[in-house]
């Protein structure tokens, strides 16, 4: 017979730390002992809980431990059957009490909490104060004793509220691709077990424009699961700002070593502005990364920029650390940036360095000095960067002050650009971005290039966690949060993948199920979703005339089926197959379109792609 939460604890013969002693402690007590005996609790107005009258601070909620010293395990209960998180882990991790983590752009706060104090709270209908303004909410979460899942509410300074479904992953069990970090330990009562342990950032929409007043937490999802919540913050809004630049990170790569070296990142803006920020990930890593010092300029030949580099700040500081799996964004720089320009963005790596968050197809030449060569970051000079790399470690975006904000593509290698010129900047969404630039028809939209060679929709390449030698990325599905929604001033995501799932045997049936929700989830978040044909790759070593019948399968239904005019979650299509096949042949390429493997487009077919689109298509109702 299922045991209610309160049993379960008294059976395990581990009771629970509750929330800090205070009147607000007791009335936590007193409603579990309502749980326990049927004794009615104190009771506000209307019979209510002071603790359902008003909504009170995340911290003044917390009702379980989930941290404990590795030196005394026993002093924290996370899942009700003694196990815990290691602080030594979080402490690795750059996860310390009160630490400031950006996940997914939204800021967050790891509990200030001492190890073995109470740290978070079991969702279970508590109201919980949230202030801000901005279309989604970031809860730092975990489930245990499986998935936990629970409908809350949103509710608004201007009286309205809005539902929302939140979905907490197991600690233990659940999917690497999607957490904000892995712990290597699980914490006993009998000692440390070298065990997974996993967290995540989980964003849900909010009513755009909209100042959030409160948060209700779901209901307790069930008599063995518990949701457990750590932090939650508003994710801004971007006003004032457009992404130019970015690169998506596709895997956690071994380098080097590198210590005390200096990398100058050659990037190609969009659109332009007169003030810049830089944005650095430590996605997938396992450990913190110091970055040294930062600076911006406008390229002039190779590693040399033009006059003296400007300096960035992090904070007001030269540099700063970024945690496990978290992003830093560069305070705001008074900078011009022209658009359709490359910029060096240098940043310096004071101590060693053997794994990278890293894009590896950069399609573009970089460079860094020698080992032990010290801060070169304000370098005006290209002399000290002896090496170079064609790769993107820990850059992923680069954005410019004003702007009507970005076009964000989702995509493969044909839109991250294999094949094309290295340094010609001759990608589609590169062809694009001039289009934008060079007409007054509609907003001159920043292009943000989230294309990932060989990655997928349905399957992901790179496992989510660990040094790997792929970095094909995590799948369309799970890396949409990141890549998609927390791309600054994001207006439009364009969804150009497929061809990879249906070359590898994925049924037509599960890629179409993976872009709708897709589609669905791009519109729910108040963006405009925009799908893309596949291509034909006739020719190419594994495309098969089966492989041939599964993208035909998955274009029927984007034209039939795909767009909101015929019911699908799509705003428009782009097709994308229609502009490079040869009709003569309609699984393969026009030649004067190929690169010459069969799968790629060329210089002309990458032209035609981007030539293709009216801009119209990509451009957002105005609200």
């Amino acid at each position: 017979m299922p045991r209610s939460r309160a049993r379960r604890e008294a059976a395990s013969g581990r009771a629970r730390r509750t929330a800090p002693p205070g009147r607000w402690g007791t009335v936590l007590l007193t409603s579990l002992s309502l749980v326990l005996t049927g004794t009615p609790a104190l009771a506000g107005p209307a019979g209510r809980t002071p603790a359902a009258s008003r909504p009170l601070p995340l911290h003044r909620l917390f009702d379980n431990t989930a941290v404990s010293d590795d030196a005394r395990p026993d002093r924290a209960d996370f899942d009700g059957a003694g196990h815990s998180l290691s602080a030594g882990d979080l402490h690795a991790a750059g996860w310390t009490p009160g630490r400031s983590l950006t996940l997914d752009a939204a800021r967050l706060t790891w509990p200030r909490s001492a190890p073995g104090e109470p740290d978070n709270v079991r969702a279970d209908g508590q109201s919980m104060a949230l202030r801000g303004r901005g279309g989604a909410v970031t809860f730092l979460v975990a489930g245990t004793g499986g998935t936990a899942s629970g409908s809350g509410t949103l509710r608004y300074r201007d009286g309205t509220s809005s539902t929302f479904t939140l979905t907490a992953p197991d600690w233990r069990s659940g999917p690497a691709a999607t957490r904000a970090v892995t712990l290597p330990h699980v914490n006993t009562p009998d000692g440390q077990r070298a065990e997974k342990a996993r967290l995540y950032a989980v964003t849900v929409p909010a009513e755009r424009g909209r100042a959030v007043a409160s948060v209700t937490l779901p209901r307790d999802p069930g008599p063995e699961t518990d949701l457990h919540v750590f932090a939650a913050s508003v994710r801004e809004t971007d006003d004032g700002w457009s992404g130019s630049w970015s690169r998506a990170v596709g895997g956690y790569a071994r380098v080097g070593p590198w210590t005390d070296r200096t990398l100058r990142l050659v990037v190609h803006t969009s659109t332009g502005g007169r003030g810049l920020r830089i944005r650095l990930s430590n996605t997938f890593a396992d450990t913190p990364v110091r970055i040294g010092g930062a600076t911006a300029a406008v390229q002039r030949e190779g590693a040399e920029p033009r006059g003296e580099p400007a300096r960035l700040t992090f904070g007001g500081r030269s540099g700063t650390e970024i945690p496990a799996g978290a992003q830093a964004w560069s305070d705001p720089l008074r900078f011009s940036v022209p658009a359709a320009t490359n910029l060096l963005v240098s940043f310096h790596l004071p101590e060693t360095v053997t794994a990278v968050p890293v894009h590896t197809k950069a399609i573009q030449r970089s460079y860094l000095s020698e080992q032990r060569s010290g801060d070169r970051t304000g370098d005006a000079d290209g002399a000290a960067f002896t090496g170079s790399l064609t790769t993107y470690p820990f850059l992923t975006g680069v954005d410019v002050r004003g702007g009507p904000g970005s076009v964000v593509v989702l995509g493969d290698s044909i839109t991250d650009g294999n094949h094309s010129e290295e340094g010609g900047n001759r990608r589609w969404p590169d062809v694009l971005a001039r289009r934008f630039l060079a007409q007054d028809d509609v907003p001159r939209y920043g292009v943000l290039n989230q294309g990932i060679s060989a990655n997928r929709i349905v399957t992901d390449r790179y496992p989510g966690e660990g040094v790997d030698r792929d970095t094909a990325g995590v799948s369309a599905q799970h890396r949409l949060e990141r890549d998609a929604f927390a791309q600054t001033s994001a207006r439009t995501v364009v969804v150009f993948e497929g061809i990879n799932d249906v070359r590898w045997d994925t049924p037509p049936e599960e890629v179409i199920d993976g872009l709708r929700a897709i589609g669905e989830r791009v519109r729910a978040r108040g963006l405009r979703a925009v799908a893309a044909t596949l291509t034909p790759c006739g020719g190419y070593h594994d495309c098969t005339p089966e492989v041939d019948a599964r993208r035909t399968a998955v274009n029927t239904y984007l034209r039939e089926r795909g767009t909101r005019e015929n019911g699908g979650p799509f705003d428009a299509l782009l097709d994308f197959d229609e502009v490079l096949r040869d009709p003569a042949q309609p699984a393969r390429m026009l030649p004067a379109y190929d690169s010459g493997d069969g799968l790629h487009p060329g210089h002309a077919g990458l032209r035609a792609l981007a030539g293709s689109i009216d801009l119209r298509t990509l451009a957002p109702r105005r609200r």
